[in-house]
């Protein structure tokens, strides 16, 4: 079993302070970094640069995908494939496609919301290199932990542990990855 660096941990003990290393560290130009806290702190996705996420725009491309599939295959099964006139009614009308059309548009938008939030956070992963550590389950208690990826095109290791003592980073500790 090869084991590789997956980054450098610091903890934190209060709201303050990892809300204060982050920022040191997002004006040290880390740009692949993360944040473990027990409890949502106000202000961090400002100090994180966290955009609105793109799952909406999946949920509504397969949304409308479907949407406009079933209006096409009711077009083409009703005017082009099979023609055939009903009581004089046309071989194609938009009010008779909506209702199934629209049930599509639903069905595929909570698809879409499924597959890209899947995607998004990068899922299933069966196992996280933070898991491996013991101080790291206090993440959900008490601790405010602050981790620096290794792939980072900044990080160097006694770079970056040195930045994390300086921003008042404790337990200063690297991450290794099993793979």
């Amino acid at each position: 079993m090869s084991e590789k660096i997956y980054g450098i941990m610091a903890e934190f003990d209060s709201p303050a302070a990892i809300l204060h290393a982050a920022e040191k560290v997002r004006d040290a130009g880390y740009r692949r970094w993360d944040t473990f806290t027990p409890f949502p702190i106000h202000g961090m996705e400002k100090v994180m640069k966290l955009g609105n996420s793109l799952v909406g725009w999946v949920s509504l491309a397969l949304g409308a995908g479907a949407f406009m599939s079933v209006v096409g295959l009711i077009w083409f099964a009703n005017a082009f494939d099979y023609p055939l006139i009903v009581g004089g009614k046309p071989m194609f009308s938009v009010p008779m496609t909506f209702v199934p059309s629209y049930i599509m548009l639903i069905m595929g938008s909570a698809v879409g919301a499924l597959i890209g939030m899947l995607a998004l956070n990068q899922l299933p992963r069966l196992h996280h290199p933070l898991l491996d550590n013991k101080r790291f389950e206090a993440a959900s208690r008490d601790k405010f932990y602050l981790v620096i990826g290794a792939t980072d095109p900044k990080f160097n290791v006694t770079e970056t542990k040195k930045m994390l003592e300086v921003v008042g980073g404790k337990q200063i500790e690297i991450v290794e990855d099993k793979d």
